[in-house]
């Protein structure tokens, strides 16, 4: 008989987003909204660097 190993949900492994990352979503989707594509370009630019700096609670993988 196999014995089946339990994986880790996708769940489990979430992180929710922090707060500069949830404004920083909202800002783009309203610049998005607004057909205002630079203005979320810059978002996207911000939440990159946001993330890379250590900063974030959330991690680099979302």
């Amino acid at each position: 008989m196999v014995e089946r190993v339990r994986t880790p949900a996708a769940s489990e492994h979430y992180q929710p987003p922090c707060r500069p990352c949830q404004e920083l979503a909202l800002a783009e989707a309203v610049a998005n909204a607004e057909y205002d594509w630079s203005k979320a370009t810059d978002c996207r630019v911000l939440m990159k660097r946001h993330r890379e700096s250590g900063e974030c609670v959330a991690g680099q993988s979302v």
